[in-house]
């Protein structure tokens, strides 16, 4: 089978390839690795001449433009690479066939319920950032509706963490070199690991060198519990003084704030939590939960062994 994997320098990617490498290095799988050197997600012609050239029959779409920020003033690029290449590769998918796994944001929702978010509430993206991801939602939905052939999952996560820029390294380096912080504290998610992303991904789509049968749609994919990011800052900064990291920053020197004492470009969700549930139904009828120990692992759990990891490289 055919794996075509675009976004091999992101945080998601690394986590793909290190999935790929550690257990299915022996399967009869033949893979392909983009990255933004060898294809230009913002130019159709170059999706579709590595498309057409690989013939994939799984496409994993961990690519995306992320900075919310600069999205404001670049819209055109971020829709181009949210939004329209998405869409090339369901179409691709739809009409040969293959499987789609595209990955999704909780910035496609405005943040004021007060519960988890569902994969049925509405959506109401506040930024270019959430609305060129929820355009690329739909324009996945539509292209697999016009077809029976072929299946995708898109997955909505949060907070993501791994090899690479994130939130977690920002807090540990400044507080390396500042001997005080501020943090939001009224914004609310999941952290999430790009290695547990990868892995409970991997498992939906994949069973060994078989696209595995499973039901479309949107599912959300985030471990158990939420915080805010004040609380992800403390157990970051704590974890990282209790292995010896040399930080000027202790937790009575982080003091939380609200939002609005932080302005950015780009308004966020408050409430970025989404629950589970359909994604934990789809895997029990699949009968995966077996195959996947870290699905009840607590966010914190895993935040702990990634600060960890940091401080002994």
């Amino acid at each position: 089978m055919n794996i075509l994997v675009f976004g091999k320098d992101g945080q998601l990617g690394k986590a793909f390839l290190e999935q790929f490498q550690n257990s299915l290095g022996r399967s009869e799988n033949n893979f392909m690795f983009v990255g933004r050197s060898e294809c230009d997600l913002s130019d159709a012609s170059q999706i579709t001449k590595v498309l057409n050239s690989f013939e994939p029959n799984l496409i994993i779409n961990a690519a995306a433009y992320t900075a919310v920020d600069k999205a404001e003033t670049e819209v055109d690029l971020a829709f181009a690479i949210n939004a329209s290449a998405p869409e090339i590769m369901a179409k691709y998918a739809a009409q040969h066939g293959s499987t789609l796994l595209h990955f999704s944001t909780d910035y496609v929702f405005d943040g004021s319920k007060q519960d988890a978010y569902l994969e049925l509430d509405i959506t109401n993206p506040l930024g270019v950032y959430g609305k060129s991801k929820e355009a690329g939602e739909q324009a996945i939905i539509k292209a697999f509706a016009k077809s029976k052939a072929g299946q995708y999952a898109i997955l909505r996560t949060s907070w993501v963490y791994g090899d690479g820029s994130n939130f977690i390294r920002t807090i540990l380096r400044l507080a390396k070199d500042r001997s005080a912080l501020r943090v939001i504290s009224d914004q609310y998610g999941v952290p999430t690991s790009a290695s547990w992303l990868a892995d409970v991904a991997m498992h939906l789509v994949l069973d060994g060198s078989n696209q595995r049968k499973f039901n479309s749609g949107v599912y959300h994919a985030v471990p158990q519990g939420e915080t805010n990011w004040y609380g992800l800052a403390c157990l970051a900064t704590q974890v990282a003084k209790d292995a010896g990291l040399p930080l000027q920053v202790d937790l009575d020197s982080i003091t939380p704030i609200p939002a609005s004492e932080y302005p950015l470009p780009a308004p966020r969700p408050m409430n970025s939590r989404l629950s589970r549930v359909k994604l934990q139904t789809e895997l029990e009828r699949l009968g995966l939960m077996s195959k996947l120990p870290h699905w009840y692992q607590p966010w914190d759990e895993q935040v702990i062994a990634y600060v960890k990891n940091l401080s002994c490289i």
